[in-house]
């Protein structure tokens, strides 16, 4: 049987990579990556979005952040890096960060910075999904 590689959110494998500056470690996602079963990536600091940033979400085929800057070129930029990493590993599989403007899966926040979620996938989830690389979220 062969193990494919995994690619989990960053921030899930324990890694202060969030917006805040904070992880949102899952022992089992920490335990896959120490084990070399899965590679941790956080597309937006690929993409050259510093830590801690403001709070960005998406609206359409853009990212804003939460005082009006474009951050698409970022974005976009940072999926497609963490996506040649994933296929370079072999991965097939993700698991990402629920609710994301990047790693969201089947729904994201809105747009509004209130906490609302709309249908939608993050960036870098789509451009997984056209890549033929299963994605799941985690919490």
């Amino acid at each position: 049987m062969t193990l494919h590689m995994k690619i989990v959110s960053a921030c899930l494998a324990g890694i202060p990579c969030r917006y805040d500056a904070k992880a949102k470690p899952r022992l089992d996602l920490i335990e896959m990556v120490e084990k070399g079963e899965a590679i941790a990536l956080c597309p937006e600091e690929l993409g050259g979005l510093g830590t801690p940033r403001p709070p960005s979400e998406r609206i359409g085929d853009k990212v804003f952040t939460i005082g009006g800057d474009d951050v698409t070129a970022q974005f976009f930029k940072g999926a497609h890096l963490a996506l040649e990493k994933a296929q370079s590993a072999g991965a097939n599989h993700a698991i990402l960060k629920s609710c994301s403007p990047m790693c969201g899966v089947g729904r994201i926040y809105d747009g509004s910075f209130n906490g609302s979620l709309k249908e939608g996938d993050g960036m870098f989830t789509e451009i997984l999904r056209n890549a033929d690389i299963t994605v799941e979220e985690r919490d």
